[in-house]
């Protein structure tokens, strides 16, 4: 089953889509399953993960409600308040939907240290009772503080978003390479090959932009612990569904048949526990 372990939908809303600027004009509209499902079709793509976007139990309650009506949608990733004194009874409460696979919190707006909060890092420790992942959608600088949760919750299972959104436009890779490759000797963190293109120039960049950033991912997380995702709709900032998918399918071709597989499906069906 080939699946796209990270895209998004929403009804657009100007004050709390605020984040979505002139620049992003193309994003500034709704996009639902019944415009994604014929993209996955002819991309012979069997389902997706939809990840939250807007931080609130109704974006959470949004999503839920989509996968009910749309088979194609495998799994999602909510939001909870998992700084909340009454996160194990929200998570307890999502779960009674088979849907609801795991929670993302929007770091990348936080401080550094965010996920080492005590709070936060309670609400992460209630996780594992209910067999729930959590995605982590950080910058480079916030890779450190990354390792730390990480470690300090050995069974609990996390993915990367984005591979950490390195300064693709920049070229600069050293840094984030260095924390990368630290951060993936932990056996319970896995990473998505997704939201590349919006990291690079979204009007200028070229497929081999992303091959030394690709390697550092395969070298360090291998076959087994990585995950495609196309990060629809805000790739269409920088790339059409086709061209994202293509980087990836490009950099694989030459992978075992046996690895393509796990990478562009199985590993997320590992990963979320997803209902063929």
């Amino acid at each position: 089953m080939r699946i796209d372990a990270h895209q998004h939908f929403w009804i657009y809303d100007p004050v709390r889509d605020a984040w979505i600027d002139d620049s992003m004009a193309v994003i500034r509209r709704d996009f639902l399953p019944k415009d994604l499902a014929p993209i996955l079709k002819s991309n012979s793509i069997d389902g997706c993960v939809a990840v939250q976007a807007d931080q609130s139990e109704t974006e959470t309650n949004f999503l839920l409600s989509c996968a009910a009506q749309n088979p194609f949608i495998k799994g999602i990733v909510g939001w909870v308040d998992l700084r909340s004194e009454k996160v194990e009874d929200r998570l307890a409460y999502f779960s009674q939907s088979k849907s609801f696979k795991g929670v993302r919190h929007i770091v990348q707006a936080e401080a550094n240290d965010f996920m080492l909060g005590k709070a936060f890092q309670n609400g992460i420790s209630k996780l594992e009772k209910f067999n729930l992942t959590y995605d982590i959608l950080v910058f480079p600088p916030q890779l450190k503080a990354t390792m730390i949760l990480v470690n300090k919750f050995p069974n609990q299972k996390f993915v990367v978003d984005h591979i950490a959104k390195p300064y693709i436009k920049d070229g600069k890779i050293d840094d984030w390479q260095a924390d990368i490759k630290e951060l993936a000797k932990a056996d319970n963190v896995y990473c998505k090959v997704s939201g590349m293109v919006t990291e690079a120039d979204w009007k200028d960049w070229k497929t081999s932009d992303f091959k030394a950033y690709i390697d550092v991912i395969f070298e360090t997380f291998g076959t087994d612990r990585v995950l495609y995702g196309s990060d629809w709709p805000v790739c269409l900032l920088a790339a059409q569904y086709e061209q994202q998918l293509n980087i990836v399918n490009e950099y694989v071709k030459s992978f075992s048949v046996e690895e393509q597989s796990k990478i562009m499906g199985q590993n997320a069906v590992r990963f979320y526990n997803l209902n063929s």
